[in-house]
């Protein structure tokens, strides 16, 4: 039997194996090893992916729908004086405030609620979170107020921010490391799809105005917070929680999934964090390296979510025609995310799709940024190219944080913090960068902003590529005859 050695040096991969402990050192046991190639394995994963994927994908696309339609509000029959802006009387600094809140609850309640979806189980959590956030949307339609936007904002920061931390967390207790930036991007792209369907949505809902005496995005909130209360049923019963409680898989299955996730998955069984679980986590030097970077990607993220209609608008297009044309580079930044994705998980190489990605959205950026405000067309190709880039990298950068923990407890803390840091504090400046008075002009500072922040990206992520490589490389030289060392994922 080879010399134990800390998680955070090695892990083998076959013979002897490591068995987790909630102390984070390794335990030698014996174990079979299970053929990624093998029939059975493929059939585990397929039966996995049908009930775990769509699933997540829509939870989380429901929640972007109502995250993001605040933007399209915003200037939806504006031409009227029947938009949002305009009947609850507020500013743009007051309406800036309005989307800054939101991030605020985000940030605050990330870390407690990855705590409580282990306690309490996801579908519980998570259909919770869900049926509390539709209402929450549906009461924004009856906001009179710029200040009562505010409040309902914040409560909504508060509801959304446990579930995209909460679903990656939740994919660690069902794949292996190499199968999980993949996963993340068929939900994460559930949010460019909610981009698109957004546009199209408020297009046609646009119609309804003053229907019952309502402006049309009244009725948005309203029928777009219904289906995530309903949906939230749907979760309670149907969102499996862990492989080894799975009423749906057989005992031979349950074995399989359990053998696959041995050293590269969070067990649904592990004790509850403690302190010094904690601890060690927080005092992970590298992990900042990943909040870093993610909190660069954040502003992109946050202000394309919510000023695309306004940044379409200043194309020289306006109304319904404006929300029609947030389609196309949501669509693409779909097809980019899933591709990347899988292509980063195949060959290893998550640190170079990230900083490949990240510069291409940057460039968009830039020549958004540079050319000619009346340059329509060629603005809006750069808008496709910077949001497609600006969303392709977020998965990778995740599936890249997961694989590289090593504990349940470390991976729920780290994937809360990430996104803490990341998407909450992270895209609180991504609310300020596109400013109102800037439209005639393009909106260089936003345009020219993100692409400084991509850039960041770029450097960060060939910054911890090199750090994982040469960490590898001491763990290869460190490890004794006959040990076959865990590295750390690329």
């Amino acid at each position: 039997m080879a010399t134990k050695k800390s998680t955070h040096d090695v892990e083998k991969n076959s013979g002897p194996v490591a068995e987790e402990h909630e102390g984070n050192h390794l335990k030698e046991v014996e174990t079979n090893t299970v053929l990624a190639s093998s029939a059975a394995e493929r059939a585990l994963l397929w039966r996995q992916d049908k009930r775990i994927v769509p699933l997540a994908a829509s939870i989380y696309f429901l929640c972007y729908l109502d995250r993001s339609n605040i933007g399209n509000a915003k200037v939806l029959n504006s031409s009227t004086k029947n938009d949002m802006q305009t009947e609850t009387g507020a500013s743009n600094y007051e309406f800036n405030i309005a989307l800054m809140v939101f991030l605020i609850g985000y940030f605050l309640f990330e870390v407690p609620s990855n705590i409580l979806l282990k306690k309490l189980r996801p579908s519980r959590w998570l259909a919770f979170l869900m049926f509390a956030w539709g209402a929450i949307t549906m009461g924004v339609g009856g906001t009179k107020t710029s200040e009562q936007v505010t409040g309902v904002r914040f409560l909504l920061g508060v509801f959304e921010a446990g579930l995209f931390p909460g679903l990656v967390y939740y994919l660690t207790f069902w794949y292996k490391t190499d199968e999980r930036s993949v996963r993340v991007a068929f939900i994460l792209a559930s949010a460019t799809l909610a981009g698109a369907f957004g546009g199209a949505i408020a297009y046609g809902v646009g119609h309804m105005n003053r229907v019952h005496d309502l402006s049309a995005w009244r009725w948005l909130f309203i029928l777009e917070g219904i289906p995530s209360c309903l949906s939230a049923f749907f979760v309670w019963f149907f969102l499996p929680d862990y492989p080894e409680s799975a009423h749906w898989l057989s005992e031979s299955e349950k074995d399989l999934a359990a053998q696959r996730l041995y050293l590269e998955g969070a067990q649904g069984s592990a004790a509850a964090m403690t302190w010094e679980d904690a601890k060690k986590t927080l005092v992970d030097w590298r992990l900042y390296g990943h909040y870093a970077i993610y909190f660069a990607v954040s502003l992109p993220f946050s202000s394309l979510s919510l000023f695309t209609p306004s940044i379409v608008s200043g194309l020289g297009y306006v109304d319904l025609q404006a929300q029609l044309l947030t389609v196309p580079p949501w669509a693409v930044a779909y097809v980019v995310q899933i591709l990347v994705s899988w292509s980063a998980d195949h060959f290893n190489m998550r640190g170079y799709h990230t900083a490949g990605i990240s510069a291409v959205g940057a460039a968009g950026f830039l020549a958004s940024a540079v050319l000619p405000a009346d340059a329509y067309r060629s603005r809006y190709g750069c808008l496709i190219v910077g949001t497609a880039g600006a969303f392709a990298c977020i998965p990778p950068m995740l599936g890249w944080l997961t694989s590289n923990m090593w504990s349940t407890a470390s991976i729920g803390l780290a994937v809360a913090l990430n996104v803490s840091i990341g998407a909450g504090l992270g895209q609180i400046p991504g609310v300020w960068i596109y400013k109102a008075d800037e439209a005639t002009r393009g909106y260089p500072t936003g345009h020219g902003v993100n692409c400084a922040m991509l850039v960041v990206v770029t450097v960060g992520a060939l910054a911890l590529r090199v750090f994982y490589g040469r960490r590898n490389a001491k763990i290869l030289r460190d490890a004794g005859d006959g040990a076959v060392p865990r590295l750390y994922k690329l």
